[in-house]
């Protein structure tokens, strides 16, 4: 917690006071803003609609500096050391520089401004300061300044607040603080009716020369406008221009499993059959792979698929592309895996170690399994975990089984060369620690430490391939780097995203900072959710995360969504397969919020799923409605109104199509068996209909209604399909997605569809 030491009053009391002193007044084209002497925000103005855009009541300092403790010996001997800032308490311009006081007077700051049309940036310069009056006897650089607020300002509330962004908007107007690039740390706390959004330069990470930049706008299309300036100007990834490109609102066909280029033609007909404009190509489709992260790292183009190299892999590349479908890559940039060269048989020491640790006696040469290992320093909260307990020290791992908590400090129940690596010598005061393995799934990777040139190292083996024609990028595995998060979750896909050529046209990522924003336009996809309880994780996650993701003016990946036949294990071992209602489902509010999904697709799936053409073209009828102008704005408000009411997209006679409610009358799956039809009822046009189809094949489905008052068609608006009347009933055959209708009441025909699912 951060200190606002009362000096700040003290000091404020004891300057002079300029009375009559003019304001300190920074406009450009879209806003004016207007600060006090005492440093103090007075106004914010968006010069297009004239609003008001901070509360000058809260009295915010433009800058601050904040000190790890109150600084120098009189100073230090008043206050308890402690993290403390100190607002500045008088500002001056001097041309196009702020010059801060603060209440200490050891020092002043200097930032730099630059005033373009649409945005201010703020950029600290240097520091002024006397080392001879001041720090003269002291050997230390100077000033001790950990961090420097360059930018805060307390922003009203609006509409919108969007967190990823630190942007305050609505149709008025729209404020932001924005990081110049990954090193400032963008953050906002909340006050009352405002926010104080601010950005923060750290010591050891980027203070000179760093810095934030001020866009106030007239709404959100001219605030993109002007971050579209800003991004340019300061060569940052192009995230305005990405999230205005049509392929952001399509849907992905995510290959998996299955892929080979000798498969590329049939994956391009299921593709071209689903009306999917995106294919992503994962890692493995690439590289050599053990245990699907096994070798991450090492990436080694894989000779079976590609014998002549990287030419062959652009003609598979090429082949998408002739077919019109935009290619991605799937990476886990930060990932280095457990059977690579990195790790076995010498562990590089620029993988992550998450605490460290000096030994306190030697380790020989001699044997592998070793009672204990002693360190100096205090072992409390390391991890007990069973798959995580490696120590490295040097270029060995060694395994642990527990430690103690009080000194002597020791790790116990050692056990050397752990993941095949060679034991060798360590002397006394040898620095290790603990290896920051990946926590999910089971021991298969673990992170780069992202102060060394690791990142960069592993980017350039990744970008090689991405260079050869992929169009964007999917930077999974993002929140495996180190603290600070905030820092390191963009530096760390930044350091990637640069070595790529072109630029990608959008990227995707498993997490998000805030410069990351310029990169993820795609923001985030959920992973994989059984069909048996895809529908209630998609309102448990993506549907919520779909209205808070538009706030930052950006859209949500609805995907993974997995493809499995009837009767193939998904990951939670249950024998269900996915059915064209899912989809639909979750593809109609993703349209609803400007989202699309990532959909793996496992070419063994989609050829033995009875029900692919049913499904794949489920997804081609959204696709048609998006792209050529067919969504209603009242479908927008249907969809989003109730995320527990389903809906269904019907083909009319004029190839148009119409959005209607529906309701399942079939009812679920168990853990190992499945409804043999599904159907589902609704009412268009003063008739009751009922679509249903055959799970996974073909048969017959009879219904407790009278022929005469059935009419069955393979569309809504479709053909004519003969159907069998028997006395007690109809024989209705079932397969492929069919259309009943009907002039009999609703709940007839529910009660029918019920009682039949029971024979």
């Amino acid at each position: 917690m951060v200190r606002v030491i009362s000096l700040f009053a003290f000091a404020t009391a004891l300057l002079p006071a300029v009375v009559g002193a003019a304001d300190i007044v920074v406009e450009n084209n879209d806003f004016k803003l207007v600060v006090g002497t005492n440093a103090c925000v007075k106004s914010l103005i968006v010069k297009a609609s004239g609003e008001e855009c901070v509360d000058a009541d809260l009295e915010t300092p433009l800058v601050a500096s904040i000190q790890e403790r109150p600084f120098n010996n009189e100073v230090k001997l008043i206050h308890p050391h402690k993290r403390t800032m100190y607002p500045a308490c008088a500002l001056r311009r001097e041309g196009d520089k702020l010059v801060a006081s603060f209440a200490h007077r050891q020092y002043e700051a200097v930032v730099a401004l630059k005033i373009a049309p649409r945005y201010i940036a703020f950029t600290l310069e240097d520091f002024r300061c006397d080392r001879k009056t001041t720090y003269d006897y002291l050997k230390m650089d100077i000033p001790p300044v950990a961090a420097f607020r360059v930018l805060q300002l307390p922003v009203k509330n609006r509409r919108n607040f969007g967190d990823w962004l630190n942007a305050s908007w609505d149709e008025k107007a729209a404020v932001c603080v924005a990081g110049l690039s990954t090193k400032t740390d963008i953050d906002h706390e909340d006050r009352k009716g405002a926010k104080l959004l601010f950005g923060d330069l750290k010591s050891g990470i980027g203070l000179r020369g760093s810095g934030a930049a001020l866009l106030a706008a007239p709404g959100r299309e001219p605030f993109l406008d002007a971050m579209d300036d800003l991004e340019r100007d300061f060569d940052m990834p192009r995230g305005v221009a990405s999230r205005r490109r049509p392929e952001l609102k399509e849907f992905i066909f995510h290959l998996s499993s299955g892929f080979a280029p000798d498969t590329v033609d049939e994956l391009i007909g299921y593709a071209k059959q689903g009306g999917f404009r995106l294919v992503t190509m994962n890692m493995g489709d690439v590289t050599h792979e053990i245990g699907s992260w096994g070798r991450f790292g090492d990436y080694d183009l894989r000779r079976d698929h590609y014998p002549n190299g990287l030419s062959d892999l652009k003609a598979v590349l090429d082949k998408f592309h002739a077919a019109g479908l935009k290619v991605g890559l799937h990476t886990l940039h930060s990932h280095i895996g457990l059977k690579s060269r990195y790790v076995t048989p010498v562990a590089d020491p620029r993988l992550n170690k998450t605490r460290r640790f000096t030994l306190a006696e030697p380790l020989p040469v001699g044997t592998n399994d070793i009672a204990e290992v002693r360190v100096y320093e205090p072992t409390a909260d390391t991890t007990r975990f069973p798959a995580c307990r490696v120590l490295q020290f040097g270029g060995e791992l060694l395994s642990y089984e527990d430690y103690t908590e009080t000194p002597p400090y020791k790790f116990l129940g050692v056990k050397r060369g752990a993941w095949n690596t060679i034991p060798t010598a360590h002397a006394k005061g040898e620095i290790g620690g603990i290896l920051d393995i990946s926590e999910y799934g089971t021991p298969m990777s673990c992170y780069i430490d992202q102060n060394t040139d690791l990142q960069d190292e592993v980017a350039a083996k990744l970008a090689q391939f991405y260079n050869c024609g992929f169009d964007y990028i999917y930077l999974d595995g993002s929140e495996g780097v180190i603290p600070p998060f905030n820092y390191h979750v963009a530096n760390a896909q930044y350091r990637l995203w640069k070595q790529l050529k072109p630029e990608p046209i959008f990227g995707e990522g498993a997490a998000k900072s805030h410069f990351g924003w310029h990169m993820l336009a795609g923001a985030n996809a959920f992973d994989c959710f059984s069909p048996r309880i895809f529908k209630e994780k998609l309102r448990e996650f993506p549907f919520k995360q779909a209205p808070i993701t538009e706030q930052d003016m950006s859209r949500v990946d609805f995907g993974w969504w997995g493809f499995w036949a009837n009767g193939s294990a998904d990951w939670w071992g249950k024998k269900v397969g996915v059915q064209a209602d899912l989809w639909e489902y979750g593809t109609g509010v993703a349209l609803a919020w400007n989202c699309a999904g990532s959909i793996l697709m496992p070419l063994p799936q989609l050829r033995k799923h009875p029900r692919t053409g049913d499904i794949l073209e489920t997804m081609r009828r959204w696709a048609d409605v998006r792209r050529n102008g067919l969504f209603k704005e009242e479908w927008r408000a249907e969809l989003k109104r109730d995320y527990m009411q389903e809906h269904h997209l019907v083909k009319l006679a004029n190839g148009g199509y119409d959005l209607v409610r529906y309701d399942m009358v079939t009812e679920g799956w168990d853990a190992e068996s499945v409804v043999p039809v599904r159907a589902f009822v609704f009412e268009k046009d003063g008739a009751t209909w009922v679509v249903y189809w055959h799970v996974s094949g073909e048969g017959k489905f009879f219904v407790g209604l009278p022929a005469a008052s059935l009419a069955l068609f393979d569309e809504f608006a479709g053909r004519p399909v003969a159907f069998a009347a028997e006395a007690a009933g109809t024989v209705l055959p079932a397969g492929n997605r069919l259309y009943l209708k009907t002039s009999l009441p609703r709940a007839e025909v529910v009660k029918a569809f019920k009682e039949a699912q029971k024979r």
